[in-house]
């Protein structure tokens, strides 16, 4: 005797392109603004000398104890 299939019951909404964001509610897939691709944060001058500057530090500092 063969199990009856299981199909997801959930309603999905054509208009979505993809199957993921079919399956998504209204609210869910509704942006209440544009999306922005530009990055929230900038990388600075001071955040590169400042990675730099701790990778800098640590090498020093193994190559101290190693020796």
């Amino acid at each position: 005797m063969a199990k009856p299939r299981r199909s997801a019951l959930v309603l999905s909404d054509e208009a979505a392109r993809h199957p993921f964001l079919a399956r998504l509610p209204e609210h869910v897939r509704r942006a209440d603004r544009p999306f922005d691709p530009r990055p929230f944060w900038r990388l600075t001058r001071d955040d590169v000398r400042g990675f730099a500057t701790a990778y800098v530090a640590c090498t020093l500092a193994v190559l101290v104890f190693l020796i």
